[in-house]
């Protein structure tokens, strides 16, 4: 076994960040401690964890009195949900791991460990990684080593760590389409408990994040407790609760029967648990995402464009003389992104036809998209087309060519209990010759019209997804962010954004190849503010898209104020998504305003340390982005429903240093909000400057802004 300078202990530490593991002579690691950083420790320091966290002293009432494994099971006296769930030749195997080594990184911020069971002819790997900003990222593979006994079907491998007793308050996600990432706070369960997706997405009911706090969570203050799984298909999120061991917190794929079986000599990587401790509440959750994130190698290093997105423009009605005036119109107010939605390719007049057929279609774009892009570029703008390479309408030429094609059992096409939604199925890429075909189409036009984006929507779950006739959503997601990654690779610059009916495939596993999510189809401003907060606790603001609709939402029928709608698409990725040929002058004018502030504010935003203000009313929104450096932030106060009170709460502005003074004023570029009787001095004299101790411990005095009103407020070091 390979030594560490003391094998019976591994410490990681980075960022405010410690995990402590203790390596016994069989079996796995077991974590001691997730969390606080607790300082330099010496073996005789670990010892000493280990006998204050520890039950009780052999021999006493019990046989054994071990801490949870890093992938705990029956026969370790674990009376939880197991960490592994595996099956040869219909019975339950449960391994008897041996240690086989160690391998700290030398920075001390990971460890890489192997075990193994000879007899059952198993190799586990599995990895602990601190990465900035303190984000703990946790990775299972299980290889069957060839001439083995014979093949395991992997029924779950999961991450799991353990959390402090007192972390009995959970908090998970929900929603439905507009509506996504709604969180839900209760008591933690006791038991064994799992939420798990079966869309063969994550849905816009998907937990996204599950949080466990002492109380309920707050934004400023509070230790919490997260995992998030990295993987944009069927998911596992899980604790255990139970009266006699630690509480276990983790997550893993979701795989139906028979869908992952290892012949010799293969394996099997889970997707990676991501788990995040703060003791500063949810937003030292999100700067631990946020960190990490902007610290890959492929996080986006130029200036977020400027989007305009034609859908909720002109739908399916595609005339290419309006779309050219909308180009046109969208490079005069300061767009630099132009996206072609869906409406351009073979028979697609409303939504039952031509998806899988990627050719222009010539009946209504008789010289092709040649000249758009040609206009489009010369505009100066970048050029956005819309695909859903992953689907397929039975009114296809693809369909009628190769309906075996399908990920569907053939006996379910059409299918009987109407679940194909919007009329489309799935294409069945883990099938070599289909995906080479997606591939071949997407890549031709990408290079023909040197498009530098692609909106990748993906409209349907997966029902009863068949591959080589097992179920197939494993090998449809992996050939999926493979497509994607290969897509990038034959095209250096291009970017692609994850849209799947709006936001119900945003984790981290797709942003592995994607370069930014589409939060919601919802464009209503009331509904965004709550969507895109929940968003951006994991994903910092450059990655959501956020654009502003008409003035009257398609999806909820609510008509809000311009300046409103423009407030809420700054804090996140900004575009249009309207049919800005309707904007009168002065609705251009301000368009064209707001174009530019935000593109002067976005280095801020999109750099910044997300913060939000824990406020008592129901009604009020505060989120904000602060310079790394303190010297500057952008907020916005919103509010979706009326205040409670006649003089509201003063709003505090979290992240500046306490000793800087600051000169705060609206910007009003978005246009002005609308309030009550009564304005504030400094709102009056459009002004302040106060020390940041001051606007972190007092605030600011708002006025009883109405329903479906927001300030921008900026902050600059004097």
């Amino acid at each position: 076994m390979t030594t560490t300078p003391d094998p019976r202990w591994t410490v990681l530490r980075r960022d405010g960040v410690a995990v402590v593991l203790a390596h016994p002579a069989d079996g796995l690691p077991q974590v001691l401690h997730w969390g606080a950083d607790l300082g330099p420790l010496e073996p005789a320091d670990l010892a000493a964890l280990r006998a204050a966290a520890d039950r009780q002293t052999p021999p006493g009432t019990l046989d054994a009195a071990a801490h949870p494994s890093l992938l705990p099971q029956e026969t370790d006296g674990w009376p939880g949900r197991p960490g592994a769930q595996l099956v040869r030749d219909g019975v339950p195997l449960t391994p008897r791991w041996v240690p086989r080594s160690v391998a700290p990184a030398p920075d001390g911020h990971a460890v890489e460990i192997e075990a193994e069971d000879p007899a059952a002819g198993l190799v586990l790997r599995t990895r602990l990684r601190l990465e900035p900003g303190g984000l703990l990222g946790v990775d299972h593979a299980l290889e069957v080593a060839s001439g083995g006994p014979g093949p395991v079907e992997v029924q779950a491998l999961e991450a799991v760590l353990p959390v402090p007793t007192r972390a009995d308050v959970a908090t998970t996600f929900a929603g439905r389409w507009t509506r996504e990432k709604a969180p839900a706070t209760g008591p933690l369960p006791r038991g064994s408990l799992a939420r798990q997706t079966r869309r063969g997405r994550p849905g816009h009911d998907q937990p996204w994040l599950l949080a466990l706090t002492s109380a309920t969570p707050r934004d400023r203050d509070g230790e919490v407790w997260t995992v998030h799984l990295a993987w944009p298909a069927d998911v596992t999120y899980r604790t255990d609760r139970l009266p006699d061991q630690p509480t276990l917190l983790g997550a893993g794929e979701l795989l139906r029967a028979g869908e992952v079986v290892l012949e010799p000599g293969e394996s099997y990587a889970a997707p990676t648990a991501w788990f995040a401790w703060s003791d500063g509440g949810l937003d030292g959750v999100s700067a631990r995402f946020h960190t990490y994130l902007r610290s890959r190698p492929q996080h986006p290093r130029t200036p977020r464009p400027l989007v305009l997105n034609t859908w909720e423009a002109v739908y399916f009605d595609h005339d290419p003389a309006t779309v050219l005036r909308l180009a046109e119109r969208a490079a005069q107010i300061g767009v630099e992104r132009f996206v072609l939605d869906d409406g351009w390719f073979l028979a697609r007049r409303d939504d039952t036809r031509g998806l899988g057929d990627w050719v222009v279609d010539r009946a209504v774009w008789p010289d092709g998209l040649g000249p758009l892009a040609e206009r489009v570029h010369g505009l100066g703008m970048q050029l956005g087309l819309w695909f859903e390479p992953e689907m397929v309408s039975l009114d296809s030429d693809l369909a009628r060519a190769h309906p075996d094609w399908l990920l569907h059992p053939a006996d379910r096409v059409p299918d009987p209990a109407g679940l194909s939604y919007r009329t489309q199925y799935v294409l069945d890429l883990a099938r070599p010759e289909a995906r080479a075909h997606v591939l071949g189409q997407v890549s031709a036009l990408v290079a023909e019209l040197r498009i530098d984006f692609i909106k990748w929507d993906h409209n349907r779950d997966l029902v009863d997804a068949r591959h080589a006739g097992r179920p197939g959503v494993d090998a449809q997601t992996r050939a999926v962010l493979g497509l994607m990654a290969e897509l990038k690779a034959r095209h250096p610059g291009l970017e692609i954004e994850s849209c799947s009916s709006g936001g119900a495939r945003s984790d981290l596993g797709v942003l592995e190849v994607a370069d930014r999510v589409w939060a919601s189809d919802s464009n209503d401003a009331v509904e965004r503010q709550d969507i895109q907060r929940w968003t951006t606790l994991l994903l910092p603001p450059e990655l959501v898209g956020a654009h502003v609709g008409p003035p009257t939402s398609h999806s909820s029928g609510r008509t809000v104020d311009l300046s409103y709608r423009l407030a809420t698409s700054l804090m996140g990725s900004a575009g249009f998504e309207w049919d800005v040929l309707s904007c009168s002058d002065e609705e251009v004018a301000v368009l064209t305003r707001f174009g530019a502030l935000y593109r002067e504010l976005r280095p801020l935003l999109h750099t910044g340390t997300v913060v939000h203000a824990d406020v008592r009313d129901p009604a009020l929104r505060v989120v904000g982005a602060v310079a790394a450096d303190g010297s500057a932030g952008v907020w916005t106060v919103a509010t979706v429903a009326s205040l409670e009170d006649a003089r509201p709460e003063p709003v505090r502005l979290h992240g500046l240093r306490p000793d800087a003074r600051y000169r705060v004023r609206v910007r009003d570029e978005v246009g002005p909000a609308r309030w009550g009787w009564v304005t504030p001095p400094w709102l009056a004299a459009g002004e302040v400057t106060l020390p940041g101790r001051v606007l972190a411990e007092v605030g600011l005095q708002i006025p009883a802004l109405w329903a479906a009103q927001a300030l921008v407020l900026h902050a600059t070091e004097v």
